[in-house]
C-alpha cells in the first residue's frame, strides 16, 4: 500500500496510474480536492482511499495504516508568494509530520525538494550533502524546501529509506491549473495558439543574449521513471537532483514548441517583471552523477522529444495523463 500526497496536482497526478500498477490499486491519495480547476487530474481514477490534506496526519495516527511507501509531492510551489507562514506550514511542518510518522512506522519516504534551493547557482548544482549548508535560495518557496532538506540531514532517526528529490524545471501533462507557475512549454503553446507569437523574457545581463537564459528542463514522465526506480531499487538514502543534466536555452525550448505545432517561429522579448527580476535564475543544470552512480540507466527525454510528445499527445488534443 502506497500513500501519495499532492495527488490532484501536476507531478503527483502523473504518478497515480503507475503507482496503482505498482501496488495493485492499494493507493491512498491526499490533497485539497476542493479545487475544481484540478478535477481532471484525479477524475475517473479508482484508488483505495482519498483523504483531504488537512485530515491526513490525524487519519494516519488514528488508523496506523501499514504503508509500504509514502511519496510526498504535495507542497505550495508558488515562487512569487512571499507569505512565509504558508510555506512554513505546508512545506516544512507538514513534511516533518509525515517524516516522523514514517520514521516511527518504518516506512520508506520520498519527498519533493527543489532546484530553487540552489539560489543563483553561485555554489553550483551538486547534490552533495557537504554543500547544502552553503546554499542561499532566492525566494521563500526555495527557502522552505532548503530548510526541510537541512532538517532531514540533521535527523538521527530517519525512515528506513528516504529520498529528497530536487526537481528542476518540470513540464508535461496535467499542469493546466498552475496559472503563472505553469511551464514555459505550456505558456508558449497557448500563446502560439492565440497569437502565433511567443513572449520571452529579455536578458538584463550584458553577458547573456535575450532568450539565452538556460534551464534544465525535464519531462514529467522522467520524474515518474526515477521515482519508480527508487521504489524498486532502494539506493542509498539522501538528496538527489532530478533534472536531465543538460541545460538548454529558452530560445531552444520555444523553437521546439513551434516545430511541434508546425508553425514558423515568431518571438517577442519583454522585460522580466520587477517582482521576480532579482530572484530570476539565468542558469540551472543538475549534476546527475549521484543518481547515475546508484544504478539508474534509463535515458532521459531530450527537450525536443519531450516537447513533441507533450504538444501532440496532450496539448493539441486537450487530453490528460
Amino acid at each position: 500500500m502506497i500513500l501519495l500526497t499532492g495527488a490532484a496536482g501536476f507531478i503527483a497526478s502523473n504518478l497515480i496510474k503507475p503507482l496503482m500498477q505498482q501496488c495493485n490499486n492499494q493507493l491512498i491519495i491526499s490533497d485539497d480536492f476542493s479545487r475544481s480547476d484540478k478535477r481532471f487530474n484525479f477524475k475517473d481514477k479508482t484508488v483505495y482511499k482519498c483523504i483531504e490534506r488537512n485530515q491526513l496526519i490525524a487519519w494516519l495516527n488514528e488508523h496506523n495504516i501499514a504503508l509500504d511507501w509514502c511519496i510526498h509531492i504535495g507542497a505550495r510551489t508558488d515562487t512569487t508568494e512571499y507569505n512565509t507562514a504558508v510555506f512554513n506550514t505546508l512545506n516544512v511542518e507538514y513534511t516533518k509530520a509525515l517524516w516522523k510518522y514514517c520514521t516511527t512506522h518504518k516506512i520508506p519516504f520520498i519527498y519533493a525538494s527543489s532546484a530553487a534551493t540552489y539560489g543563483d547557482g553561485q555554489n553550483g548544482y551538486s547534490d552533495s550533502h557537504s554543500l547544502v549548508n552553503s546554499l542561499k535560495p532566492l525566494n521563500p518557496y526555495g527557502d522552505s524546501k532548503h530548510r526541510f532538506d537541512l532538517w532531514a540531514l540533521n535527523q538521527q532517526h530517519t525512515p528506513p529509506h528516504w529520498y529528497g528529490l530536487k526537481f528542476f524545471n518540470v513540464y508535461g501533462p496535467n499542469e493546466y491549473h498552475k496559472g503563472r507557475m505553469a511551464s514555459v512549454v505550456y505558456h508558449a503553446f497557448r500563446q502560439i495558439q492565440d497569437t502565433g507569437t511567443v513572449k520571452l523574457f529579455k536578458s538584463h545581463r550584458s553577458n547573456c543574449d535575450d532568450g539565452m537564459q538556460k534551464r534544465d528542463f525535464i519531462y514529467v514522465k522522467d520524474l515518474v521513471k526515477v521515482i519508480l526506480y527508487l521504489i524498486q531499487s532502494r539506493p542509498s538514502s539522501g538528496l538527489y537532483n532530478l533534472g536531465t543534466g543538460n541545460a538548454r536555452s529558452f530560445n531552444d525550448l520555444v523553437a521546439a514548441v513551434f516545430n511541434a505545432m508546425r508553425v514558423s517561429p515568431n518571438i517577442k522579448y519583454i522585460d522580466i517583471p520587477q517582482d521576480i527580476r532579482e530572484a530570476y535564475q539565468y542558469f540551472t543544470e543538475a549534476q546527475m552523477q549521484k543518481l547515475l552512480d546508484s544504478g539508474y540507466t534509463t535515458p532521459f527525454y531530450s527537450l525536443e522529444s519531450g516537447i513533441h510528445e507533450y504538444v501532440n499527445a496532450y496539448l493539441m488534443p486537450n487530453t490528460y495523463e
